[in-house]
């Protein structure tokens, strides 16, 4: 497995961008597109191929957009930003469809149920993952990482456990969120239960992700420079991937299921060799921090082969064939 340089392109936004994701093919859009969001306060969409060439910049936020989320129809996405609010839009008319807020609390990362059903928030402050359903945009659910039964209410037990990372199981029965303590928190959905945490960071987990293939094995990124992957379901450790020299601010798996890739403050995007356990590649297109990478989903009209981008503080976005 590799990646190869095919395109980058530099001042895609007008500051930082910290988020990126693949919107799928629709019957009336055969081709995918990049969805960007920047500190600008600006979510970009892209066509994407062998180049990179803006479609269309949504406005709507009064601060800058910390994560982006698109559903699994590739009709509609979803913004979120510091200003607390949650954009909802019409991806190929930029209507507004909603707008969801849950005060006292900002929203950090996000991401669809693999039906579409349901939109998970992290929570940050409230310590929860808020789930909205799709049809009514109406709060369903607030899951609440339980506090040590030591502990009295207070500020520090929410700076711990302020919710940076939120991921689905792909069978969509489990949501796990990544916490700033370094705990990862995992929730039975349809019962809106806590089931346990999984230990072994010691830093914030920014970015989660399931590994397609199988519900149970979930990978995270930390600041402690460290990709862990555990069997969610068993509450193990099952293994460690070490290479980079700071923070790990995002990862993404393949579509096949055979290799993650990294992004982080070290300013490399990596790939890693699941079956090896091992960086198979680091790339340094980027001058500064990668805050998001993201594989393209397989379907759509014409697409050959796999497809990484990346994004940083840099204000630029990479793209990279990946075979």
């Amino acid at each position: 497995m590799k990646l190869a340089g095919l395109k980058s392109l530099e001042s895609a936004h007008e500051d930082s961008i910290w988020a990126a994701t693949w919107v799928p093919a629709t019957d009336s859009r055969p081709h995918s597109l990049l969805l960007t969001g920047s500190l600008d306060e600006t979510v970009r969409l892209w066509k994407v191929d062998d180049d990179i060439v803006l479609d269309r910049t949504n406005t709507g936020h009064s601060l800058g957009v910390v994560s982006v989320a698109a559903h699994p129809s590739g009709v509609i996405a979803a913004s979120a930003s510091l200003d607390s609010f949650v954009r909802v839009f019409d991806v190929d008319t930029n209507n507004t469809i909603s707008t969801l807020e849950s005060p006292p609390s900002e929203s950090w990362q996000m991401q669809f149920d693999p039906k579409g059903t349901m939109l998970a928030v992290a929570g940050g402050s409230s310590t929860s993952i808020k789930v909205w359903d799709t049809a009514t945009w109406q709060l369903v659910a607030t899951l609440q990482i339980p506090r040590p039964e030591s502990s009295k209410p207070n500020d520090k037990m929410a700076t711990k456990k302020f919710v940076l990372s939120v991921a689905w199981s792909p069978d969509g029965r489990r949501l796990a969120c990544g916490s700033m303590d370094g705990t990862i928190s995992v929730f039975d959905v349809m019962r809106s239960k806590f089931l346990h945490h999984l230990e072994g960071h010691l830093m914030p987990v920014r970015s989660l992700v399931f590994s397609p293939n199988d519900p149970r094995v979930l990978f995270s990124g930390s600041d402690d420079a460290h990709i862990h992957m555990y069997d969610a379901e068993g509450k193990s450790l099952i293994g460690s991937l070490s290479g980079h020299s700071s923070w790990v601010l995002s990862i993404d798996a393949s579509p096949d299921g055979a290799a993650i890739a990294s992004g982080s403050s070290d300013k490399t995007v990596k790939l890693w060799d699941l079956g090896m356990r091992a960086a198979a590649q680091s790339m340094t297109n980027h001058s500064d921090m990668v805050w998001g990478v993201a594989f393209r989903p397989p379907g759509g009209a014409g697409v050959r082969s796999g497809r990484l981008a990346s994004v940083s503080d840099d204000k630029s976005i990479s793209l990279y064939d990946y075979s």
